[in-house]
């Protein structure tokens, strides 16, 4: 039994509980939210005894509102009983968390991989023994902690894991923002609040009592401490005023305690409520600077006996955090300025936190901080904490007195938060540098950072011409990358969002103009995305040059797949990517990995790899929205309903369809729109209902649709074609694929021809049809068998017309096992029906695997059927191994299969 006495929480604790009691089925997370003393504290205290009676290994950190600057301190309180354990992570693991510690150097590492690590290490720990991970104040922890917790509270559900956090209302944060199950704490029912009142206030008046359960609205907390604030202020003649939040009230109440310490005792409490960490020593060593003679251990007696906090031989905590922020409110600017410059005179040993200290006990420039600032903030990033880096360039901005300089920092603030994602704090740095004097270069860096968030409007070709003069002038001052990051910016408003042709040329004439420059997968990459037609033989030529297996880095390989998509080249996207792929997860890269995954699926689908597809919708949605990146969600919310649409779910690809639609058009994005029309008509064509299909797909070649993209239509022509001869619209689709036939002769694009092979037979009459089957099936379609199947098809429903009966059966016969395979059931029955129509018995197939298994489940089984072990899964799937073994012990009935050994047979093909 729990040690806490807990009042009026038996609804709470039943519910708590139950969480210990359900672990040998599954983890949780909780989020705890509450008022300031509600009772948050008293909860966490009691499911923790709760826990350890149960058996669970107990581990528990505090946020405090001093250390947001210090990254991973949090985590480190958090895994310090544990780390003893970390030679069980893999080395790169291992390495990230240990770096984020400041106990290994290396390259910084990425917070996702530190993250995977913290998981990785309490389910390692979690395999002898459940764990219960007990977090107070989360809304104090350290930013990159902060995030951490969130990532491993959404993946603990396999593992006997409980985590339980506590959050103020009013605050938001990752963790509050991750989706946990809610379980608000309310105040006191009106017998407990009585109950706690009669043992705190038992010598008041019956009247005072009453004035005091009113103002603490069933508040823990208030209904211990306004006692006491009563009887002082009668002392005083006066009383506490009630109009006050209640929050401040106790704040004040706290702060009146700390007016009544000896000096030596203040000193030593506003230390402690100042410093990022607890330990007893450093609190002593800078009250001693702080008093200007010694003090010793003594002087928090009488803190402690006023209820304000408690220490033992290595730590000093406050009873509350209304505490902390009642000493600080009591205490003067110069005060509190002068305890931080003790705190930075006793941490010589550590420049980190002993220049952010200095750096906070000035109000007025001061640039010989200001530059340590902008020094140090490389040790936040190589910790892996790139906010706390943003934090101190930010401050050292402040701090610097020449105006140019103040500029530049702001702008480094800002490319840090580009990487972070964060669209509002660029814009924040952005704006402020513009207020300084920028050098000519680091105005074209702020252009280059204003758009990098910026995906454009139709015809906003003025922005497209700026980038282009910018990126020019950069290039004449020298400074060819910020050149290439322009003009990659600007291709990039001219794919998202069609800027007219004059503006595409622009960007590729400015990027012709960067010959040096050619080898840099930017430049590929900003000419083809800006022109995917007309320079799409150049940048296939460039392509060319590159050997996939000899790039090492993942976003110029990245850059080097969407080159690739962007001119119709899908087999080269797609081994660019996939490698770009593998290093970002070997690398814990999640922001670019979403981008990744999502570039790749349309590409996939044409090859047929729709297995893989599903995995990278599934995984590239939630990685999107893991790290907050709405253009990509969509991006992977429409691939999503593309397909739902081929595979037959007419309803879903349709629902979706105008989800992504409404988000597509409020930002007017072409390239999404498109992909919108894709969906459904693929949905409609996945259903037999090829008139509406024909509807939805027929705008994608109208120029003046504000669907009509240069580069996504192509990827229509095949369906347009089908739709067409079901629903007897040949002549008008024979009027859209001569327009094609022009772009054709400018574009090497595969996806183009091969599209068009196809829609030139099934549109040809049947005197010219059959050269035209043949001529399509003579290509190189051996990474193309969702294209090949298509043709047999098509060619054997035609041969079977024409009664060429015999003939007819290979074709249709190579067709539907193709699809039976691909999940492509549709498809699949049309070549059914045409081959039992040929006189041939043709059997029902069971479910394909990726419609018996859901995208995550298709994609542990196929790395499990290529001989990865569950720890290799998880490493690259961001899970922990015994979630992946439960996966798979789901999916082998779901295949009707024992062992991994016939994983490979059940997914062969996929």
């Amino acid at each position: 039994m729990t040690t806490t006495h807990v009042f009026g929480r038996g609804e709470e604790m039943r519910v708590l509980a139950g969480l210990i009691e359900r672990i040998g089925e599954s983890g949780s997370a909780v989020l705890l939210l509450g008022e300031a003393g509600i009772g948050k504290s008293t909860l966490l205290r009691a499911v923790a005894e709760r826990g350890r009676a149960a058996g669970f290994h107990v581990l528990k950190t505090i946020g405090v509102e001093a250390e947001t600057q210090v990254p991973f301190a949090g985590l480190h309180r958090l895994l310090r009983p544990i780390l003893r354990t970390r030679d069980a992570l893999p080395a790169t693991q291992r390495r990230a968390l240990m770096s984020a510690f400041g106990d290994e150097g290396g390259p910084p590492p990425e917070p996702f991989m530190i993250a995977m690590a913290a998981l990785n290490l309490l389910a390692e720990v979690a395999a002898t023994r459940p764990v219960m991970v007990v977090v107070d104040d989360v809304q104090w922890l350290d930013r990159p902690t902060h995030e951490a917790l969130a990532f491993v509270a959404r993946r603990v559900s396999r593992d006997p894991i409980i985590v339980v956090g506590a959050v103020r209302k009013g605050h938001a944060g990752p963790f509050a923002a991750a989706g946990l199950r809610e379980m608000e704490v309310p105040g006191l029912d009106d017998a407990s609040a009585r109950e706690v009142l009669g043992a705190h206030a038992a010598d008041l008046s019956l009247s005072d009592r009453e004035r005091i359960l009113g103002e603490a609205l069933g508040n823990p907390l208030a209904l211990v401490e306004l006692p006491a604030a009563w009887r002082a202020a009668g002392e005083r003649g006066g009383e506490l005023p009630s109009l006050l939040p209640l929050t401040t009230r106790l704040e004040r109440a706290f702060a009146g305690r700390v007016a009544e310490l000896p000096g030596p005792t203040r000193d030593a409490v506003l230390i402690a409520a100042v410093d990022s960490v607890d330990e007893l020593p450093e609190i002593l060593a800078a009250a001693s600077v702080l008093a200007g003679r010694p003090v010793n251990v003594d002087v928090l007696d009488s803190a402690a006996e006023l209820g304000l906090l408690r220490f033992d031989e290595m730590r000093v905590t406050f009873r509350h955090p209304l505490v902390r922020s009642g000493v600080l409110h009591s205490e003067t600017v110069a005060r509190r300025q002068a305890a931080n410059a003790a705190l930075a005179a006793v941490l010589e040993d550590q420049p980190y936190r002993r220049i952010w200290h200095r750096a906070q006990s000035i109000i007025g420039p001061d640039d010989e901080i200001a530059d340590e600032l902008e020094v140090t903030h490389a040790i936040s990033v190589r910790r892996g904490s790139v906010t706390a880096a943003i934090r101190s360039l930010e401050r050292s901005a402040q701090l610097t007195t020449d105006s140019a300089k103040r500029g530049r920092r702001l702008l480094l603030a800002a490319e840090h938060a580009f990487g972070l994602g964060r669209a509002d704090m660029v814009d924040h740095f952005v704006q402020a540098a513009a207020r300084t004097d920028l050098s000519e270069l680091d105005r074209a860096r702020s252009e280059w950072l204003r758009e990098i968030f910026n995906d454009g409007v139709p015809g906003d070709a003025t922005r497209v011409f700026e980038l282009c003069d910018f990126a020019l002038r950069s290039a004449g001052a020298g400074d060819t990358d910020l050149a290439l990051n322009l003009l990659l910016g600007a291709s990039l408003r001219c794919w998202w969002a069609d800027a007219g042709t004059e503006a595409g040329a622009r960007v590729a004439g400015a990027t012709r103009r960067l010959r040096d420059a050619e080898d840099d997968p930017r430049y590929v990459a900003a000419l083809a995305t800006a022109e995917p037609v007309r320079e799409a033989g150049a940048a296939r030529d460039l392509l060319s040059r590159v050997t996939v297996e000899t790039v090492a880095d993942a976003a110029a390989l990245r850059l080097l797949g969407q080159a690739a998509h962007a001119i119709g080249e899908p087999v080269l996207s797609v081994d660019f990517l996939d490698r770009s792929e593998n290093k970002l997860r070997e690398q814990g890269r999640l922001g670019l990995l979403s981008h990744v995954l999502t570039m790749q699926i349309l590409d996939r689908v044409e090859l047929g790899e729709w297995g893989r597809a599903l995995a990278a919708v599934e995984e590239g949605r939630r990685l999107a929205q893991d790290t907050g990146q709405p253009i990509w969600d969509t991006g992977s919310l429409v691939l999503n309903a593309v397909l739902l649409g081929l595979r037959g779910d007419n309803e879903r690809a349709q629902a979706m369809a105008r989800e992504a639609e409404q988000a597509a058009n409020g930002r007017r994005l072409t390239n999404l729109l498109a992909c919108v029309q894709l969906a459904r008509g693929y949905g409609w064509i996945g259903v037999g209902r090829h008139a509406e299909a024909y509807d939805a797909l027929r705008p994608l070649f109208d120029p003046g649709s504000p669907c009509f993209h240069q580069a996504e239509r192509f990827h229509a022509v095949m369906f347009l074609a089908e739709a067409a001869v079901h629903a007897g619209r040949c002549d008008d689709a024979r009027s859209v694929i001569a327009d094609l036939e022009s772009v054709a002769a400018v574009t090497p694009a595969a996806t183009l021809h091969v599209h068009l092979s196809y829609a030139r037979a099934v549109l040809a009459d049947d005197d010219e049809a059959e050269e035209l089957f043949l001529t399509a099936l003579g290509r190189d379609l051996v990474r193309w068998p969702w294209a090949k199947a298509r043709l047999d098809l098509a060619y054997g429903s035609w041969l079977r017309r024409r009664r060429r009966i015999a003939e007819s059966r290979a074709p249709l016969r190579s067709a539907m096992i193709t699809f039976d395979v691909m999940g492509a059931n549709h498809w699949a029955e049309q070549a059914r029906f045409q081959l039992r129509a040929s006189g041939e018995r043709a059997p029902d197939h069971g479910p394909a695997a990726q419609d018996a298994l859901s995208a995550q489940e298709l994609q542990i089984a196929r790395l499990a059927a290529a001989g990865l072990s569950n720890r290799e899964i998880g490493q690259r799937l961001y899970l922990s191994p015994r979630t992946v073994g439960s996966h798979l012990y789901r999916i082998f009935p779901k295949l009707n299969i024992t062992s991994r050994s016939q994983l490979a047979s059940r997914l062969d093909g996929i």
